[in-house]
């Protein structure tokens, strides 16, 4: 089967650094258009919006969209009405009632839709699924601290309401509610607003899976390494996913998962959700990113600056 043309919306960090060079190696895709108001990747044309795109070019079939979040309902309805496949960033929309709203426009398009969680195609994922059937979780252990200033430099949207230290934390959440298999209700969450900005820079989170405890920190002020864990204890073993979830212990013994990417899982996923005519859309992580700011006790600490 040829490569289906697909298309990138949003041409930032996350696009240049991922999307871009997953596509250029893809079996599944071939790059042809992007619509930004920045510069497009070498060789493809860039249009202002969908709509000017698909005049110009209505073989595209698939669009990727990669936008900060806020806006997407605007794109995602251009997107349907050409017919096109759909694939999100995360995190999905701005708000939940957006981000439910695609599954109904989907259906009603007969498109794919695919709310992406990267995190979860990390290697470590489905090795850690396996290897925790059978066994009794006893405790859940999340450390997810990074530094914003290199991931997202100078990037306001990042401290948009709803946002901040959410965006590297939905990924942890991501992949918790894939492993665990009774789900999530969150108790507490304590949340720190830096004074200048309107999203938090910290929070802790405990939360409950059918009586196991989850006990989660996020930062996005950790300088020097950064520090991306999840623990699950276990009647059978310590399992123990860092970088992320592409690397995974038992015991502290290390365990092969390989070395694929985050993104050619995705979009191989993408592929196979067109072929057979389905949609993915996941909002659990999001609901609790919604939970955490319902019940969250606020304590404002000192400004950020990118310095």
């Amino acid at each position: 089967m040829s490569a289906l043309p697909i298309a990138l919306a949003g041409i930032g960090k996350i696009a240049r650094d991922q999307h871009v060079p997953t596509l250029a190696e893809s079996g599944d895709f071939e790059l042809v258009a992007a619509v930004t108001g920045h510069e497009a990747p070498q060789g493809i044309p860039a249009f202002p919006d969908i709509d000017a795109m698909m005049a110009a070019m209505p073989q595209v079939k698939a669009i990727a969209i990669c936008t900060p979040p806020r806006g997407r309902l605007a794109l995602v309805e251009q997107a349907l009405g050409h017919g096109l496949h759909v694939m999100i960033e995360k995190p999905p929309a701005a708000t939940l009632s957006e981000a439910e709203a695609f599954a109904r426009m989907a259906a009603e398009a007969g498109r794919t839709f695919f709310a992406s969680w990267h995190s979860r195609a990390a290697a470590g994922v489905a090795p850690a699924l396996d290897w925790l059937r059978g066994r009794t979780i006893r405790n859940v252990t999340v450390n997810w601290k990074e530094d914003v200033r290199f991931w997202h430099p100078g990037q306001e949207w990042i401290w948009e309401p709803g946002i901040g230290v959410f965006d590297p934390g939905i990924n942890a959440l991501s992949v918790i509610t894939r492993l665990l298999p009774h789900g999530l209700i969150l108790e507490e969450a304590d949340l720190r607003f830096p004074a200048n900005r309107q999203a938090p820079i910290a929070a802790d989170l405990h939360l409950d899976s059918a009586g196991v405890p989850v006990r989660v920190a996020f930062d996005f002020d950790q300088r020097g390494p950064q520090t991306w864990m999840i623990d699950i204890e276990t009647d059978h073993g310590l399992l123990t996913l860092t970088d992320g979830a592409s690397r995974m212990a038992v015991d502290g013994a290390a365990v092969d998962v390989g070395n694929e990417g985050e993104y050619p899982r995705l979009y191989r996923h993408f592929a196979q959700l067109i072929a057979a005519g389905r949609s993915d859309i996941d909002l659990t992580p999001f609901r609790l990113v919604a939970d955490a700011f319902l019940l969250g006790r606020r304590t404002v600490v000192e400004p950020f600056d990118w310095i």
